[in-house]
C-alpha cells in the first residue's frame, strides 16, 4: 500500500521539493521517510526550527544549483581542458559559496546553530580571482597574459594593414572592380573583380559569384599579411590553451575542497528548504514523546486553505487507544483522520506541523485503508480491495503502529459488514496500536461504548450550510444526518417517507419534521433514441422460385434464369449469360415468372443442358448406352 499517496504526504513532498534548489536536496526530499530514532527526529526538528529562524532574520539564502559544477570538477581531475564556459560556471559557484558564507556569518549575530556551518565552506578566493581576471564573456580575456595581449594587438594591426592594402588596390583599379568594397571569402580577404579583367589583378581566385560574372581575388600584396596573420592565430591559440590548462590545473587542485563545500551547500539546501516549508505552511515545531500520547491543538490539513479549515482539536493515548468517528457523509471524517496522520508523519520526518500546538508520539509504522480501493486490473471489487488492504494492515500492526481506516466494513451487506468491522476493531484493540476509524454502523458505536480502550467521536456539521466544520467531538457518537441532508437538498417528502419507514418503521414517519416544502422532481428534456424503421415482411414466403423464372441477381443487378429450385438451405442455382452460380435466395428477386415466358410443357433442357448432354439423354431414352451425363460441363 502506498501510505504517502493515500494520506497525501506525496503532495507535501512536491511542495517541499519546489523550495529546494540543488538536485541532491530534491532527490533526498523525494526519498525521505519517517525516522525511527528519537534522537534523529529531535535533531531534524531542531534543524527545521533553526532554518526557519535564520530565514526570518536574514531572508532567503543565496543558494545555487551545483550539479553542473560537480561534473566539471570530475573533468578537471581527469585532465581534460576546461572551456571558458565551464570555468565561468566554477567561478559562479565560488561566488555562491562566498555569498552563503557571508549569509551564515551574519547569522552568528543571532546565535543560530546553523550559522556555524559557515566554517565548513571554503571560498577559494585565489582561484575565483584568477578565473575572474582571465575569463570573460565565455572567452579568454585579452589581458589574461601579457603575451596574449601582444599577439592580439599584432593580429588587429595585421588585419588593418590587409584592409588598407585591399582598399588602396580597389581605388587604383576602380575600372576593374565589380563593387566598391572588399569582402571575406573562405576566411581570405578578397576584392571583387569583373570576370573579363581577372588577369589585370595579380592574385589568387578564392571564389566567384553565383552568376560567375564576378571573381573574388586575394591580391598578392595581401597574401603575405595573410600568412603572418595565420602565424599569429597559431600563437594565440597556443597561448589560450596554456591559460586554460593552467586554470584547469588550479581547479583540479582545488577540487577536493570545492566538493566539500558543494556537499555542504546541498546539506544546507535540504535543511533550509524545511524552514521555507514551515513558513509557507505557517507551521510550528511539535513536541516528541515515546509514551504513545498524541495531542493536536488547532490542527488543520496542510493542503487546505486556512480560511476554509476550522481548527481540529484531537487527543488520544492516555487511556484511549482507538477512536471511532461517526457523522454525516459530508462531515469531513476522512479529512479529519488524514489531518491527524499527516501531521504525525510530517513531524516524524523532521518537519513542522500545521497546528497551534502538538505533542506527537513516535510510531514504527503508519498503516491505512482509505478510498474505495477498487482495482479493475486485479479484478477486485471495492469490498474485496478493502479486505485485502485490511489484512495487510493486520499482518503488520503492533503496539507502536498508527492506523487509520475509512468507512470500515463498507461495500457489502450491512449486517455482515458490521460484523466484519467489529472483528477488525477487536484485532486492532488487541494489538495495542493507536487507531482512528470512521463508520456509519450503529452497532459499531455500541461496541465502542462497551469496549476497553476505545471511545466514540463525532464530526460537527453545519446544518444550515450543509458543510463540514472538520471539528471532532470526542466522547459522543454522531448521527448520519442522511434524511436531513436529503431533505435540504430537495428530495420529495414521499420519497423521504418511504425511506424513513423502511429504516425505522411507520411511527418514525409521523414524528419526523420535514425541513423544506414538499416538491416534485422536475423531469428534464432528454435525448430520444432513434429507432430503425422495421421492414414489412412479405406475406408470401420466398420459396416459390421455379425452374425458368427470370430473376434479378444482387448486388450486380444481372438478369438470370433459375435452373434449379431452392433447396432446404435456401440456396438456388441461377443461369447467367456466361456461367451457372449457386446463390442464396435473399440475393435474388423475381423479375418475370416462368409461366409468363414459356408454355407449360416447355423443355428447359434446351436452355440449361449442353448439346452433348441432350444427345446422351435422347440416346438413353431409345437404347442402352455407356455414355454419362456430366453436369460440370454445363
Amino acid at each position: 500500500m502506498n501510505i504517502e499517496k493515500q494520506i497525501e504526504f506525496d503532495k507535501i513532498k512536491e511542495l517541499w521539493m519546489e523550495l529546494a534548489v540543488t538536485e541532491r536536496a530534491k532527490d533526498k526530499i523525494k526519498e525521505v521517510s519517517f525516522y525511527l530514532s528519537e534522537g534523529e527526529v529531535r535533531k531534524q526538528l531542531r534543524d527545521t526550527t533553526n532554518s526557519r529562524k535564520l530565514i526570518e532574520k536574514l531572508g532567503n539564502p543565496p543558494l545555487q544549483n551545483v550539479a553542473e559544477v560537480k561534473d566539471i570538477l570530475i573533468m578537471a581531475q581527469k585532465g581534460d581542458c576546461l572551456t571558458p564556459y565551464q570555468l565561468e560556471r566554477v567561478e559562479m559557484v565560488l561566488v555562491a559559496i562566498r555569498r552563503l558564507k557571508d549569509y551564515l556569518g551574519r547569522g552568528k549575530f543571532y546565535d543560530n546553530p546553523l550559522a556555524y556551518y559557515e566554517e565548513n565552506l571554503e571560498t577559494g578566493e585565489e582561484l575565483r580571482e584568477e578565473i575572474c581576471r582571465q575569463i570573460r564573456g565565455d572567452g579568454v580575456d585579452d589581458y589574461a597574459s601579457k603575451e596574449l595581449g601582444q599577439i592580439r594587438s599584432q593580429m588587429i594591426k595585421c588585419e588593418e594593414q590587409m584592409k588598407q592594402r585591399a582598399e588602396q588596390m580597389m581605388r587604383s583599379n576602380k575600372a576593374y572592380m565589380a563593387d566598391n568594397y572588399c569582402t571575406y571569402r573562405n576566411g581570405r580577404l578578397c576584392v571583387p573583380v569583373k570576370k573579363e579583367y581577372k588577369l589585370k589583378i595579380a592574385g589568387s581566385v578564392i571564389d566567384k559569384s553565383a552568376t560567375g560574372s564576378t571573381l573574388f581575388i586575394e591580391p598578392t600584396s595581401i597574401s603575405r599579411h595573410y600568412e603572418e596573420l595565420q602565424q599569429l592565430k597559431i600563437r594565440e591559440e597556443n597561448e589560450v590553451y596554456r591559460i586554460l590548462y593552467t586554470l584547469t590545473a588550479m581547479v583540479a587542485a582545488s577540487a577536493a575542497v570545492l566538493n566539500e563545500s558543494i556537499l555542504m551547500i546541498e546539506k544546507l539546501d535540504f535543511i533550509l528548504s524545511k524552514g521555507k516549508l514551515s513558513i509557507d505552511l505557517d507551521a510550528v515545531e511539535p513536541s516528541i514523546n515515546t509514551e504513545r500520547r498524541l495531542v493536536l491543538k488547532d490542527a488543520r490539513h496542510p493542503l487546505m486553505e486556512k480560511t476554509v479549515n476550522v481548527p481540529l482539536q484531537f487527543e488520544i493515548g492516555e487511556k484511549v487507544r482507538g477512536i471511532i468517528i461517526t457523522g454525516p457523509n459530508t462531515g469531513g471524517k476522512t479529512v479529519a483522520i488524514k489531518t491527524v496522520m499527516l501531521n504525525c508523519m510530517m513531524a516524524q520526518c523532521g518537519l513542522h506541523v500545521t497546528c497551534k500546538e502538538a505533542d506527537i508520539c513516535m510510531n514504527n509504522s503508519y498503516l491505512c485503508d482509505i478510498g474505495d480501493g477498487q482495482n479493475i486490473a486485479e479484478n477486485l471489487s471495492t469490498f474485496s480491495a478493502h479486505i485485502k488492504n485490511v489484512l495487510e494492515v493486520l499482518g503488520e500492526v503492533n503496539k507502536d503502529s498508527f492506523v487509520i481506516m475509512d468507512e470500515l466494513g463498507s461495500g457489502t451487506d450491512p449486517t455482515e459488514g458490521m460484523g466484519i468491522a467489529i472483528a477488525i476493531l477487536e484485532e486492532l484493540r488487541k494489538s495495542g496500536a493507536i487507531f482512528l476509524v470512521t463508520t456509519h454502523y450503529p452497532e459499531v458505536k455500541e461496541y465502542a461504548d462497551k469496549a476497553k480502550d476505545i471511545i466514540n467521536a463525532r464530526m460537527n456539521f453545519d446544518k444550515e450550510t450543509l458543510r463540514p466544520t472538520y471539528q471532532v467531538v470526542i466522547g459522543e457518537a454522531g448521527e448520519s444526518c442522511a434524511f436531513y441532508i436529503a431533505d435540504r437538498l430537495g428530495m420529495p417528502n414521499e420519497m423521504l417517507k418511504t425511506a424513513i419507514k423502511a429504516a425505522y418503521g411507520e411511527g418514525a414517519v409521523e414524528n419526523y419534521q420535514f425541513q423544506e416544502k414538499d416538491i416534485i422532481i422536475g423531469k428534464r428534456n432528454t435525448h430520444k433514441i432513434s429507432k430503425m424503421k422495421k421492414q414489412k415482411k412479405s406475406t408470401e414466403l420466398i420459396t416459390n422460385y421455379r425452374r425458368g423464372d427470370s430473376v434479378m441477381v444482387y448486388p450486380d443487378k444481372k438478369i438470370g434464369i433459375v435452373c434449379e429450385p431452392m433447396n432446404e438451405k435456401g440456396v438456388l442455382r441461377v443461369q447467367l449469360p456466361d456461367k451457372k452460380i449457386w446463390i442464396n435466395h435473399k440475393r435474388v428477386k423475381l423479375h418475370v415468372a416462368a409461366a409468363e415466358l414459356y408454355p407449360e410443357d416447355y423443355d428447359f433442357s434446351i436452355i440449361f443442358e449442353t448439346v452433348k448432354n441432350r444427345k446422351i439423354r435422347h440416346d438413353m431414352g431409345r437404347k442402352y448406352t455407356e455414355e454419362v451425363i456430366r453436369y460440370d460441363e454445363e
